[in-house]
């Protein structure tokens, strides 16, 4: 009898955490790169399994194809006997398009598999491979030009792959617009490359954020899914792939990496480029489980914000560009007296900028809106106790700007002349050091000579011919793709600008939810979810940004009752509640509303204040009825005695009542004090009568729950008219 387990000889290395593995198997004799054996649940046994793997998981080899089973590596290519999407691509003046990894060497330190290698085309490799204790698992690449005398090495590609196995047979991944960012759409994994490519410049409205597979029907906690983000703010792809011969002992693979154009990463002898992280995410738990991952390893980072998240006011929407100093300051009065924490000034403040057309990139007080300077506005708000704030675009220009006229070559070009317009706004060139210098200047000496305490960072376009005019082999001058030094350099003026003010905050604001990434998040404090307010809107807006983001990081606001990117009108209720699924705020003229408004809100405020503990550091949780019409959001802290849940009718269901929605994520073994949250708005019901636990459930002490009813069968939701919805307050008895 062969015993396949009895492999003491094979020399795998696997890293394991969470639950969650990888395992990789180096060539003899550093002959090539190791290949992965196995991504995804950890395995019963631990060492001795993972080393009798690659024997016991051979696949079989058909006619027609290469002689013997064949590798996938940990960066597959041709030489592997791969014919799918590469993971390194590049040349040198066209040679050099095939490599040969030789002199390869794998190392296990620190949570992570160091793998290095060289080619004898003059390039040197290395990967890490990093699997946290959260099982999140990140893999960094970067390569360089070794070749002393060798033409400049062009990089093409290096991408992060990862195998899928057979079941994972669905893809879902996330598009979207302007004011409607992530939106889901799933499809079969089929052959082919499902590839979603962005060359916005920015990591786009349209940006899947994770790419996932799964077993067929995958959904909120249940399924096995894997999933791949990468986190760079610029141009980027995302890809599964599936070819009929399969991935060497895998189905398919995952993957993902910076999209760079032609010629656009040129390295001389001695550079190097290092690619974007890839971050990896395997849950049998469904898409809540690649969340709770995800959450928890942001959670865990160095600087992630530690201090309560402060309830914003935002005056945008309030005011626009009509920043008249006795209205702010009564905006101000009155945020103040219903709770508000955080006052921060919009656009309109600086320069010549009037309206959106002109002014941007001239960052100095402008004298005609604030003749005495912003002093009396600042010292008004911090003398109510209110942090302040203000709002920036630093990366763009207005060809009407003082700085264009006196720097015309400052902005991101062609020879031929300008991009097309959009928000009749070009690129300020950020590689251009002077340029940036000069921003890091004007907006520093502003945060200490105002004391900004946060910044909102707006970004209104997508990069089209973004290039700069640099001289060319030739002597010619060419214009040459600048998307990848421009993403540096911007990471690198905020980085400057944390460094000189270590307490500041910023926002990530990209019109909206156009820059929302893992890199631009290690830099910043929240994201602007979607310049879309409406509530309705949001509902499904922040359910699936939520995927990759934490609700602390997750900017969501209360606006108008009618909103101004859609004109529909909404029950403050219903605003209240779905503003309170991430950093709350407001972005609206309070100055305008009723007493009995400003009474509700003085309450949600102080309900937000109290359950940010529980909001911005437990797990999520998410269901929906089967009809998709009411969604149930929750948030259940790490030892599960407390939780919130928000209940949201979006549109009419099929059936006259919902029924009983689950809570999912408690105790089943525990018993719940349930109750309704007045403060975040009570739905409008067209209902005889309510669901028998309603009327107790308003009470201050709840309804006590069997924690095996809430999670099995749950309670019954109330009739609710569409926009309209409700708050749980879940406690342990």
């Amino acid at each position: 009898m062969t015993d396949l387990t009895d492999q003491s000889a094979q020399s795998t290395v696997h890293l394991e955490s969470a639950g969650t593995a990888l395992v990789l198997e180096p060539r003899p004799g550093g002959s090539g790169l190791p290949e992965v054996v196995h991504w995804g649940p950890a395995l019963e046994g631990g060492a001795s399994t993972y080393a009798a793997l690659p024997a016991l998981t051979v696949a079989p080899v058909g006619h027609s194809a290469l002689d013997v089973p064949w590798p996938l590596t940990v960066l597959p290519g041709e030489a592997d006997g791969w014919s799918g999407t590469p993971g390194w691509a590049g040349h040198r003046a066209g040679s050099a398009g095939a490599v040969r990894w030789t002199d390869v060497t794998s190392e296990v330190a620190d949570g992570a598999v160091v793998t290095r290698a060289s080619s004898a085309d003059g390039i040197r490799l290395e990967l890490r491979h990093a699997l946290d204790e959260h099982g999140v698992l990140r893999v960094d690449a970067s390569v360089t030009n070794t070749g002393a005398d060798a033409a400049p090495l062009d990089v093409s590609a290096l991408r992060a792959i990862l195998p899928l196995p057979v079941r994972a047979d669905e893809v879902l991944d996330l598009t979207g617009r302007w004011c409607r960012e992530r939106s889901p759409q799933r499809s079969r994994l089929d052959h082919g490359t499902h590839l979603r490519a962005s060359r916005r410049g920015r990591t786009g409205h349209d940006a899947t954020l994770l790419m996932m597979a799964g077993t067929a029907g995958f959904g909120w906690r249940d399924g096995e899914v894997w999933a791949v983000h990468t986190a760079w703010s610029g141009n980027h792809e995302h890809l599964v792939e599936a070819l009929p011969e399969g991935a060497g002992r895998h189905h398919a693979v995952i993957g993902g990496g910076e999209l760079l154009a032609p010629g656009e990463v040129r390295l001389a002898p001695g550079e190097s480029y290092a690619a974007p992280t890839v971050v990896f995410v395997h849950s049998t738990e469904g898409l809540d489980g690649l969340s709770r991952r995800l959450h928890r390893s942001l959670r865990a980072r160095a600087g992630h914000p530690s201090r309560p998240r402060p309830v914003v006011l935002n005056t945008w929407e309030a005011v626009y560009f009509e920043t008249d100093l006795e209205h702010l300051k009564a905006l101000a009065d009155t945020a103040s007296r219903i709770g508000v924490e955080r006052f921060v000034l919009d656009d309109g403040w600086f320069g010549g900028r009037r309206h959106d057309r002109a002014g941007l990139g001239d960052w100095v007080v402008s004298t005609d809106v604030w003749p005495q300077g912003m002093g009396p506005l600042v010292d008004h708000v911090k003398g109510l106790g209110l942090e302040f704030g203000l709002w920036f675009e630093p990366e763009m220009v207005n060809e009407d700007s003082d700085l264009v006229r006196e720097h015309p070559e400052w902005v991101l070009r062609p020879a031929a002349g300008s991009p097309r317009e959009w928000r009749w706004q070009q690129l300020l060139d950020l590689t251009v050091d002077a340029a940036r210098e000069q921003l890091l200047e004007r907006i520093s000496g502003l945060v200490d000579d105002i004391g900004i305490d946060y910044i909102k960072w707006d970004h209104n376009r997508d990069l089209l011919e973004a290039v700069h005019t640099v001289d060319g082999p030739t002597g010619h001058l060419v214009d040459a793709p600048a998307v990848h030094a421009h993403t540096l350099a911007f990471y690198r003026l905020l980085d400057d600008l944390r460094a000189r003010h270590p307490q500041l905050e910023i926002e990530s604001c990209s019109s909206g939810g156009a820059r929302v990434d893992l890199a631009v998040l290690d830099r910043t404090d929240r994201i602007w979810t979607s310049d879309c307010n409406d509530a309705l809107e949001r509902a499904n807006i922040q359910r699936w940004t939520s995927l990759l983001v934490p609700a602390e990081l997750m900017g969501t606001h209360i606006g108008p009752a009618t909103a101004h990117t859609t004109h529909r009108t909404l029950d403050l209720g219903f605003r209240m509640l779905m503003a309170l699924q991430g950093h709350p705020g407001l972005e609206w003229d309070i100055t305008e509303c009723s007493d009995e408004e400003l009474e509700a809100l003085t309450g949600w405020t102080a309900l937000a204040r109290e359950l940010r503990p529980l909001l911005h550091t437990g797990d999520l949780v998410r269901s929906e009825s089967p009809d998709g019409t009411v969604l149930v959001t929750g948030t259940v802290d790490a030892d599960r005695s407390r939780a919130a849940y928000t209940v949201a009718r979006l549109v009419t269901g099929r059936d006259a009542a919902t029924g009983a929605l689950p809570l999912p994520g408690l105790d089943p073994n525990r018993s719940y004090a349930v109750r309704v949250r007045p403060e975040a708005g009570l739905p409008a019901v067209v209902q005889n009568t309510p669901p028998g636990w309603w009327g107790p459930a308003l009470a201050e002490d709840g309804v006590v729950v069997p924690g095996s009813v809430l999670t099995t069968v749950g309670l019954p939701v109330p009739i609710m008219g569409p926009a309209q919805g409700y708050l749980l307050d879940v406690r342990a008895v």
